[in-house]
């Protein structure tokens, strides 16, 4: 950029690092990804060159995702984001409403269980038949 070069040496060799081109020796400059494009490539992407790499942004409020290289709406990542936030909140709902059922169920059960036994005690049930007395009367 503005015509500046440099070299990029180590114990390792020369290479010039990533947003230049050249030899690594003698020179490295600056690679202008938005004449080469390279990047930045969308209708409404804005390409501004950097010293080793640039500024991508889009116009009309939206937002740049780098890795696709593409503009989306901000609103729409937002309503997506807000969509799948009431999917979940409906989804536990449901998921809770379902185990305080099959709790009200079985505690009832548990309790009719628990009521019949204790009145088996005292009173014989109709679905019982007669329990026989073995009581016999002495006379004295």
């Amino acid at each position: 950029m503005n015509g500046r070069t440099y070299s990029a040496c180590t114990a390792d060799g020369c290479k010039c690092p990533d947003g230049f081109k050249g030899d690594g020796i003698h020179k490295c400059e600056d690679i202008d990804e938005c004449k080469e494009r390279t990047a930045c490539q969308c209708k409404e992407c804005n390409c501004k060159n950097t010293w080793g790499s640039y500024e991508c942004g889009c116009s009309g409020g939206l937002l740049y995702m780098k890795e696709h290289d593409t503009c989306i709406s901000k609103s729409a990542a937002a309503q997506v984001g807000w969509n799948f936030l009431w999917v979940v909140f409906f989804g536990l709902a449901a998921v809770g409403i379902a185990a305080y059922a099959v709790y009200k169920y079985r505690i009832r059960r548990y309790m009719d269980s628990e009521i019949r036994a204790i009145m088996a005690q005292y009173m014989p049930l109709e679905n019982q038949g007669e329990i026989p007395s073995n009581s016999h009367h002495i006379e004295m």
